[in-house]
C-alpha cells in the first residue's frame, strides 16, 4: 500500500479538526506541532487498518455484484430446442 497523501489543504483542514477536538472534548489547546503530530500518528499507525477494511467493504460489494450480474447473465439465456432423435 502507498502511503495515504493528503494535500496542504487537507492536511490543514485535519489540523484544524484534531485541534477543535482537544479543546471541545478535554478542554486541552493544542499547538500546530502537536496536531500534526497527532495526524502523523493516525496517518501512520490507524490508517492501515482502516484502508484495510474499506478494501474487504470494497470486496463483499463488488462480490455481491458479481454474484447478481451472474443471476442476470443466467436469465438471458435463451431455451435450447429440443431435439428430435
Amino acid at each position: 500500500m502507498n502511503t495515504l497523501k493528503l494535500t496542504k489543504e487537507q492536511q490543514d483542514d485535519a489540523i484544524r479538526t484534531i485541534q477543535s477536538y482537544f479543546e471541545e472534548e478535554r478542554g486541552e489547546e493544542l499547538g500546530d506541532l502537536a496536531a500534526w503530530g497527532v495526524l502523523d500518528l493516525f496517518m501512520t499507525q490507524l490508517a492501515p487498518y482502516i484502508y484495510n477494511q474499506a478494501l474487504a467493504d470494497a470486496r463483499t460489494t463488488a462480490n455481491q455484484r458479481m454474484a447478481s450480474l451472474e443471476e442476470d447473465l443466467f436469465a438471458l439465456e435463451r431455451k435450447l430446442p429440443l431435439k428430435s432423435r
